[in-house]
């Protein structure tokens, strides 16, 4: 498994996971569970959405 996802998107994903999820608390409402979803996308480095569109946000290696 290559990762796809640089850094700057990590950050955007762990943050936007834990507004979901906070708001799911606050709301109390079980959708805050989608929340996990960007959480763990971000832990991992890798987005399986990205795969059939070819997408990659790390950076390349120049030479």
């Amino acid at each position: 498994m290559k990762a796809n996802v640089g850094m700057v998107d990590r950050v955007i994903r762990a943050v936007v996971g834990v507004a979901i999820i906070a708001a799911g608390v606050y709301y109390q409402n079980w959708l805050g569970a989608i929340g996990i979803v960007p959480l763990a996308t971000a832990a991992i480095g890798f987005c399986p959405a990205y795969l059939p569109l070819g997408l990659s946000t790390c950076k390349t290696e120049e030479k």
